[in-house]
């Protein structure tokens, strides 16, 4: 079971998938949200590709765990999605995935214009793997 993780920008999308047995988050790319239909094209045609069985959308949240205007906006692209995409959809939370991908990028060495090119789907990737690490837990208990 394939897991496509995506980080909702108003720019870009990062897009990251997970490996077969559903262990690690791979960062895949980056979307750019506007135009839509090309964009909700891509998806698609990832998730049939890919053969993704779920689609986890990162639902941001404030510190103290409200919805702010950019939790509207996630929510609204899911009833999009949700026409448009033949698997299920999963919110997950991703406060602060931009960061840790910022901090990551910068402490490999990656800066300027390849930082800023590689953070969406890196950031997409730690929302997916946050939420396979929090399955497996869920499966040892």
């Amino acid at each position: 079971m394939r897991i496509l993780g995506i980080d909702h920008g108003t720019v870009r999308m990062g897009v990251a998938i997970s490996d077969e047995l559903g262990l690690m988050a791979l960062p895949l790319e980056f979307i750019p949200a506007q135009p839509l239909a090309p964009m909700l094209e891509r998806i698609k045609t990832l998730i049939r590709e890919k053969e993704v069985s779920l689609l986890l959308l990162g639902l941001p949240r404030n510190m103290d765990g409200s919805y702010g205007p950019a939790a509207l906006k996630v929510q609204e692209f899911a009833a999009v999605l949700k026409d448009v995409v033949p698997i299920p959809i999963k919110m997950w939370d991703e406060r602060l995935t931009s960061v840790q991908a910022n901090r990551m990028l910068r402490q490999a060495g990656i800066k300027g214009r390849n930082q800023r090119e590689r953070v969406d789907a890196s950031a997409a990737a730690i929302l997916l793997q946050g939420y396979l690490d929090a399955m497996q837990a869920r499966q040892q208990l």
